[in-house]
């Protein structure tokens, strides 16, 4: 085991998650664990996702220059997946295996791919198992 994990985008969107306090706090322990250790990464469709929903959804929006500050501080040091056609091919190849959606699958690849013990996410099923990658609702 790696010990390395994949952050999807929603523990990001939660961590700003005012309406849930249980859930923003976990949100910001795993980002912060992520940070620290090192072990923690994304890819670069979890950033073009959050901030997506952070500069238009929010209930109050990040400004440009406060995207630029979490780019740099938070997104920075996670950063460590690209796009990659190697990258496209095995999401289609787990998409038609585990029938899981393009987006889906995109993030499963990138957790492979950043040689991922641990998905953190709540958009699977908990403890569900693809590839080499566990499933883990951190809100669960």
């Amino acid at each position: 085991m790696s010990g390395r994990f994949f952050l999807d985008t929603n523990i990001f969107a939660c961590s700003f998650d005012t309406a849930s306090p249980s859930k923003a706090a976990e949100s910001r322990k795993l980002i912060r664990r992520a940070i620290e250790t090192r072990a923690g990464i994304v890819s670069y469709q979890v950033v073009q996702e959050f901030f997506n929903v952070a500069l238009r959804r929010f209930a109050k929006p990040m400004t440009s220059l406060e995207a630029e500050q979490y780019l740099a501080t938070t997104f920075g040091p996670l950063l460590t997946v690209h796009s990659s056609p190697a990258l496209y091919a095995e999401a289609l190849r787990l998409g038609a295996r585990y029938g899981l959606a393009w987006y889906d699958a995109l993030i499963v690849a990138s957790a492979i791919e950043g040689q991922c013990d641990i998905l953190y996410s709540e958009d699977f099923q908990h403890g569900q198992r693809i590839a080499t990658v566990t499933i883990s609702n951190p809100f669960a």
